[in-house]
């Protein structure tokens, strides 16, 4: 087993890999060089001291009111942008706490990362199409100002995401693209440091195995690298 895929299998069972060690890794294996690698891991690092050490989590129960503000409000759980994002409605007065779920001048960012959400995009948009089905007359995200056209925001997020798919599936068109190929060809001058480029990555990630999902794309190794396809290829070498 290559020293990558110990990494993530590390992580997906729980034992000592870090994401600080694992990510790097993970991104090589979809084509970044060894000189992004690095700084993304020491990008992570410089966050342990935030971080650490990690507060106690407390769980509410979305299937019951939560109430905040001598008001209650209805959970609703969507994913995607981060595992188990919850956002909260007051149905009375049409006011939804959106967070990170919906935000009025960027779109959230949606990650494939080891070890978690294996279809992130796919649990992003179901999430956005259930929000979507309030009656909402002000939303408040987490971050800029509240904003009134929650419905149409939504849906030029999801066309967003439809077009971004659209975008990804036809650079694979001339042949097999490594995530980081297509993430420098989706991204291009947009990503300026090492944080823009561990999201731009991983959302690059997020659209491709989308595709595959929906199977208009393939996913196979050429060269040692994990690589993705248009479905019609055939005959790709893995010399």
């Amino acid at each position: 087993m290559s020293e990558r895929a110990h990494a993530e299998a590390a992580l997906m069972w729980g034992q000592t890999a870090s994401m600080n060690k694992v990510l790097p890794l993970y991104f090589a294996g979809h084509g970044m060089p060894e000189h992004l690698t690095s700084g993304i891991r020491d990008h992570l690092e410089s966050f342990e001291p935030q971080v650490t050490p990690q507060p106690d989590v407390s769980y509410i129960n979305p299937i019951e009111p939560f109430r905040m503000g001598n008001r209650e409000w209805l959970p609703l759980v969507s994913g995607g942008h981060a595992p188990g994002h919850v956002s909260f409605y007051h149905g009375e007065s049409g006011q939804m706490l959106c967070g990170d779920a919906v935000l009025p001048q960027i779109s959230p960012n949606v990650s494939l990362l080891p070890g978690s959400d294996p279809q992130p995009l796919l649990t992003f948009l179901q999430g956005l199409r259930e929000l979507r089905s309030y009656r909402v007359n002000m939303a408040f995200p987490g971050h800029r100002e509240p904003f009134t056209d929650f419905a149409g925001r939504i849906d030029s997020l999801l066309l967003h995401h439809e077009e971004r798919l659209e975008t990804a599936e036809s650079l694979l068109a001339s042949g097999p693209l490594s995530a980081f190929a297509a993430c420098e060809a989706l991204f291009r001058s947009r990503v300026s440091t090492v944080h823009q480029l561990r999201f731009a990555m991983s959302e690059t990630l997020a659209h491709l195995v989308e595709l595959v999902r929906r199977k208009r794309a393939i996913v196979t190794e050429l060269g040692g690298l994990i690589v993705f396809a248009p479905t019609n290829t055939s005959n790709i070498s893995k010399d």
